[in-house]
């Protein structure tokens, strides 16, 4: 079995317990579990194309928000519900612990190049969900204006 395979399957269960942890249940749970295996996968579709871990995480965030608010719109739930789950395997969890790693060690130049690095990468991801969410916001907010000009 590939690596890359390995590497999805283990997202889809991380998310998939996390999700339970958090009570979800049923068709939630399903689209929150394909949610942390195609954000993997896009992920490292997109480390082919792109060499900046930063831009694949952006870009991955905002594909992911685009996804957490069509099925919140679907199933009538909280966004949050599909995108927090669906991001996890993108939470920077290796980076945050060679930093801290480089920080007990003395080390504080590393510590500084991996700081900037891992504060990029959350910073990618939550730049994403903002985006994604003031684009949504703005949709609504003028088609909800339009219907009551029209009335």
């Amino acid at each position: 079995m590939p690596h890359e395979i390995l590497e999805i399957l283990a997202s889809a269960v991380g998310v998939a317990c996390y999700a339970i942890v958090l009570n979800t249940r049923g068709k939630k749970l399903l689209f929150t579990t394909i949610g942390g295996a195609a954000s993997w996968s896009l992920f490292l579709a997109f480390k082919l194309f792109v060499a900046n871990d930063a831009i694949a995480y952006f870009a991955v965030s905002v594909l992911m928000s685009v996804y957490s608010e069509i099925l919140a719109r679907r199933l009538k739930t909280p966004t949050t519900t599909f995108v927090i789950p669906s991001l996890i395997p993108l939470v920077p969890g290796r980076s945050l612990y060679y930093t801290i790693a480089s920080a007990f060690d003395g080390q504080s130049d590393v510590f500084m190049d991996r700081l900037f690095d891992t504060l990029k990468l959350a910073a990618a991801l939550a730049l994403g969900i903002i985006f994604v969410s003031a684009v949504t916001r703005t949709i609504f907010k003028v088609k909800t204006e339009n219907n009551n000009q029209s009335k």
